[in-house]
């Protein structure tokens, strides 16, 4: 859990939510609440408060089910990412709301099988989150499912505004498909998805995190403007 600078002075004080998968110290919640705090205190982006979660099977909480025997071969359990959401939503939420002054905005970040589970619940249960921001996707799962059911789903969407901020490595089987994705993003207009896709072929699948999340954190958390110019 981190908390920006301020609000632990203010007893009034309410703050949107970064939710992150693969979130324990040890995984990768340090530099990115590191570049949050950064990018706060040189007014990048607008503060929030991030939850780290530490997934204690990642491959069976961030993958969805498959039919692709290769898939199943990853860990002895695979494919309840729906459980997962389940947690978030009924249990991780609702005490992040209780212990914290929270708005309702929220927001997931994850890289790889954690890109995965954000891409999945945008598609699948699209109104846990506000935003949602996937970097290298493992869109190869399943036979790349989720990329084909997109345009379909992208289409029927009737709620409230959401955005995707997507990127890829030099990582080729991630690299097509998140193309593919992009291709459908843009060939299925809606005007309730505000969507972004950056190729970043200079970065590795080890690498893109931490790039990626500066681009999005500026691009997706930008600071509100004024209302008025004085």
């Amino acid at each position: 859990m981190y908390l920006p600078a301020g609000y632990a002075e203010s007893k009034t004080l309410r703050l949107p939510v970064l939710y992150m998968p693969d979130g324990g110290m040890a995984e990768d919640f340090l530099h990115v609440a590191g570049l949050v705090q950064v990018s706060v205190g040189n007014s990048t982006m607008r503060p929030f408060i991030v939850v780290g979660i530490e997934n204690t099977q990642r491959r069976r909480d961030l993958t969805g089910p498959t039919t692709v025997a290769e898939d199943k071969k990853i860990a002895p359990k695979v494919g309840e990412s729906a459980a997962f959401r389940q947690f978030i939503r009924q249990e991780l939420m609702l005490q992040v709301q209780q212990r914290y002054r929270t708005t309702a905005e929220k927001a997931i970040v994850g890289e790889s099988l954690a890109g995965l589970f954000v891409v999945e619940t945008l598609l699948l249960e699209p109104d846990l989150f506000d935003h949602y921001l996937a970097f290298d996707p493992s869109l190869w799962w399943n036979n790349e499912q989720l990329v084909k059911q997109a345009a379909a789903t992208i289409k029927a969407y009737k709620g409230p505004a959401k955005t995707l901020y997507m990127t890829s490595s030099d990582e080729p089987v991630i690299a097509a498909a998140s193309a593919r994705l992009g291709k459908i993003l843009q060939d299925t207009p809606n005007a309730a998805l505000t969507w972004h896709y950056e190729p970043i072929p200079t970065e590795t699948h080890g690498t893109i995190y931490h790039p990626s999340a500066l681009k999005a954190f500026r691009y997706v958390f930008k600071p509100k403007a004024e209302a008025a110019a004085k």
